[in-house]
């Protein structure tokens, strides 16, 4: 996989001669007078009022719990026209910080390469609330891409109990079975050798089939029931396995900074949601090739989901509860 050079970054965003001279590199130092700041609170700093007008929100803006495959919470403003090169250097900063160093590059290249070139495909990013707020967030969005953080801190403290996503396909809109070139598919192998250690009954109870899985309409990828779940109880796996799931979990958040993957796992431990969740895979076409290596799964409950589709191709949904 090829390593995404930062300068081809800030040339595919596009940054303007007029953008590039505006608010120059002075403002970052300038204008973030603590050494503490977090790289977030450094991009609020460094932002003029026009800007801080186009792309600061309201801490309970209704876009906080927004999430789909291709969104942007702002569309006009994306980080091409809307950021000087330097801010847009801390963006990618930012966004880098997000995930460990051995998943960056493949999380560079899957975002890069669906813009499909074009700068109008742009990523758009922004705040919910201000460095005064205690809910002070931070949104990056675009194509088969959400992010979000904890705007006071560097150090991750989970997403924030609000929803992220990221997806994918290299080649072939419909994926084959091994999915080639997706950076994501780890993911699904790791959750079956989840499967693969449950005994024949618990296999089949977690087995959907000839259903089917969450919409991807509106919110229904995470909404959240108190009950009626499908599919395997977790309340009903024994210690072992329950130790189990939460390293499943846990490796297959590795993309992620490990801050962000101790609290996230934390937060399910502590509140207690294990013994609420669900796990079910399906059948049918969501099993490409019809090889019992499971394409589409989900791990739910009233206060968690994770919907993994890998037909047509992979989208991620994952939301925990804050």
């Amino acid at each position: 996989m090829n390593v995404i050079d930062r300068r081809d970054w800030i040339k595919l965003l596009g940054a303007s001669g007029a953008m590039a001279a505006f608010n120059p590199l002075g403002t970052l130092t300038q204008a973030a007078t603590s050494k503490s700041d977090s790289l977030a609170t450094q991009l609020y700093k460094s932002l003029s009022d026009e800007q801080l007008e186009k792309i600061v929100l309201p801490v309970n803006d209704k876009r906080r719990q927004f999430i789909s495959n291709w969104w942007y919470v702002h569309t006009d403003h994306r980080i091409n026209n809307t950021f000087n090169k330097d801010q847009q250097e801390l963006i990618l900063t930012l966004f880098d910080s997000f995930h460990t160093e051995e998943y960056r590059a493949m999380v560079n290249e899957q975002v890069k390469i669906d813009q499909y070139g074009k700068e109008g495909n742009a990523p758009s990013v922004g705040f919910f609330g201000t460095p005064g707020d205690k809910d002070f967030e931070f949104i990056y969005t675009g194509h088969h891409v959400t992010r979000r953080c904890d705007a006071h801190s560097d150090e991750g403290k989970g997403f924030g109990g609000s929803p992220i996503f990221y997806g994918h396909f290299r080649t072939k809109f419909r994926e084959g079975s091994n999915h080639e070139g997706n950076p994501y598919w780890y993911q699904g192998l790791i959750f079956n050798e989840f499967v693969e250690a449950l005994d024949g009954k618990q296999q089949e109870q977690a087995l959907l089939s000839k259903q089917e899985p969450r919409s991807e309409k509106g919110q229904a990828p995470i909404e959240k029931k108190q009950s009626g779940y499908k599919g395997l109880k977790c309340s009903e796996l024994s210690a072992d396995q329950q130790e189990k799931l939460f390293d499943t979990m846990r490796r297959m958040m590795a993309m992620f900074r490990k801050s962000d993957v101790d609290a996230t796992i934390k937060t399910i431990r502590d509140k207690g949601m294990m013994d609420r969740l669900h796990v079910s895979y399906y059948d049918g076409k969501y099993d490409i090739g019809n090889d019992r290596v499971w394409d589409t799964w989900q791990i739910e409950g009233p206060d968690m989901v994770w919907y993994f589709r890998g037909f047509p191709h992979i989208h991620t949904y994952f939301h925990v509860k804050g």
